[in-house]
């Protein structure tokens, strides 16, 4: 009986062995809004993001000053006014990648799996769910994938006078390049 236990426990060390880190320090989220009025766009490309191989356990973080728009005053209304930066410096993600067990991370590709988890934006956290799809290019990994994000939901005001010029739904793009963690 003590075998048996010894060998469970070698495989499940083997196993734990085998699971392998992906991290990025340079991962890039944009956000789009248009309207009639306006189109506003920014860009973060300093995103941290690591994923678990084994567990699909999924993660970023996000400095909200990090994102840069084309005009400086309204960057300096996002962080002031909007997402209050200096309160709630950092926005994140922590969820799951769905079905890992068909990204093949050894193999050349193209893969998409559900990503489900904890979107947190201006101290509010809300359940999300979207379609990724992982490309699998030698050691990289990239991985993208887009939501819509409603600024009411994350309770972050607009004002009543640039209501027209901020769509009520902002289109979120994320792109991870990821390297294995060694």
């Amino acid at each position: 009986m003590k075998k048996i236990g010894l060998i469970v426990g070698l495989v499940a060390l083997c196993t734990g062995l085998q699971a392998q880190k992906y991290f990025t320090r340079t991962g890039e989220i944009s956000f789009f809004s248009s309207t009639s009025v306006e189109d506003i766009e920014a860009h973060n490309k300093t995103v941290t993001a690591v994923f678990d191989s084994q567990s699909g356990a999924i993660q970023f973080s996000v400095t909200m000053k990090a994102f840069h728009f084309e005009k400086a005053l309204m960057e300096e209304h996002f962080n002031e006014n909007y997402v209050e930066s200096d309160e709630f410096p950092k926005s994140s993600f922590k969820g799951k990648i769905v079905e890992m067990d068909k990204i093949n991370l050894k193999k050349d590709g193209v893969f998409s799996s559900e990503i489900k988890g904890k979107l947190t934006i201006h101290g509010v956290s809300k359940e999300i769910s979207t379609q990724a799809q992982f490309t699998v290019k030698g050691e990289a990994v990239i991985g993208e994938a887009k939501i819509q994000v409603n600024p009411e939901d994350y309770k972050i005001e607009i004002p009543g006078v640039v209501r027209e010029k901020i769509a009520k739904e902002l289109e979120v793009t994320m792109v991870m390049n990821f390297v294995e963690k060694k």
